[in-house]
């Protein structure tokens, strides 16, 4: 039994010094320590992540991207291969941590790398987001033309802006995703996982009658002022660029709710008609508070 005990406890041991080397990002000792794990215990089922995880850094590269189609293979690698290697040894959030230092030589790599349409999820900004530099995220964004009106970007800086200052400072450029790219606004709510949106989309998938498709989102901004008129004044910092009905119905519950602060009861009638002609369903939620 102690001799059982012992191989046993052998195989941890080995395993922890690559590990340990691995976390302390020391290739060679990493490296040694795997070579004898292999040795004396070549069936334990850590050996393989282990491998993949050395490799990556031994095979660490300063040179700059000269196109999108390497940055797009260096990120399949990375987030098909060794992020799931590293949380399955290290743990989920020890595994980003770790992780962090991969995403950012890789940001770095790409710097010089214009927004290309083509390759919209291949950039430097979503390296730096990974890597956790939010604010070096949003000067890359910032670096590319209109990037308010393009939906990669503006998800971008909506994120750093989010992680470095919050939901309150978020607000205006989460309004302006939901009605430029209502999916993507959706897929960065997951992304995000904050308790109060989660809260506040489900609330508004229970309840905004529309198509119910997801392109409903873009609705949002507007709804929320129905049911978080408090949020008025966060929200009025997103730009209304489009023209588009959501963004109209936007402006018109900023008016509206204005108008019930000044007790302007003959403009809030014309007001109410205007959004009522606009989205019953919005009109609706609106009334239900009054």
């Amino acid at each position: 039994m102690q001799l059982d005990l012992f191989a046993n406890s052998q195989d941890v041991m080995l395993r922890n010094d690559v590990l340990d080397a691995l976390q302390r990002r020391h290739a060679p000792d990493a490296r040694q320590a795997w070579e004898q794990l292999t040795r004396e215990c070549p069936g334990d089922d850590t050996v393989p992540g282990l491998a993949v995880l050395i490799a990556a850094l031994e095979d660490v590269s300063t040179a700059r991207f000269v196109d999108h189609a390497s940055l797009a293979a260096a990120c399949r690698v990375l987030s098909e291969e060794i992020s799931p290697a590293a949380r399955r040894l290290f743990g989920e959030q020890a595994a980003v941590a770790w992780m962090a230092s991969c995403w950012r030589a890789l940001a770095q790599r790409a710097v010089a790398l214009p927004f290309d349409a083509g390759y919209s999820d291949h950039h430097a900004a979503p390296m730096w987001l990974e890597a956790g530099e939010w604010v070096a995220a949003k000067q890359a964004v910032e670096r590319i033309a209109s990037w308010r009106r393009i939906p990669a970007p503006l998800a971008w800086i909506t994120e750093a802006r989010y992680r470095a200052d919050g939901l309150d400072a978020a607000w205006p450029l989460l309004a302006e995703l939901a009605w430029l790219a209502p999916a993507r606004c959706v897929a960065l709510l997951t992304r995000i996982g904050d308790a109060s949106l989660d809260a506040l989309r489900r609330q508004f998938d229970a309840q905004f009658v529309g198509t119910g498709e997801i392109t409903d989102f873009d609705w949002f901004p507007a709804w929320l002022l129905t049911v978080k008129p408090g949020l008025a004044a966060r929200l009025r910092g997103a730009r209304l660029s489009r023209h588009i009905d959501p963004e109209r119905a936007t402006s018109m519950l900023w008016q509206i709710l204005s108008l019930e602060r000044q007790g302007r009861q003959h403009d809030l009638v014309e007001r109410r008609k205007a959004l009522r002609d606009l989205h019953a369903g919005l009109y609706a939620a609106y009334m239900k508070t009054r």
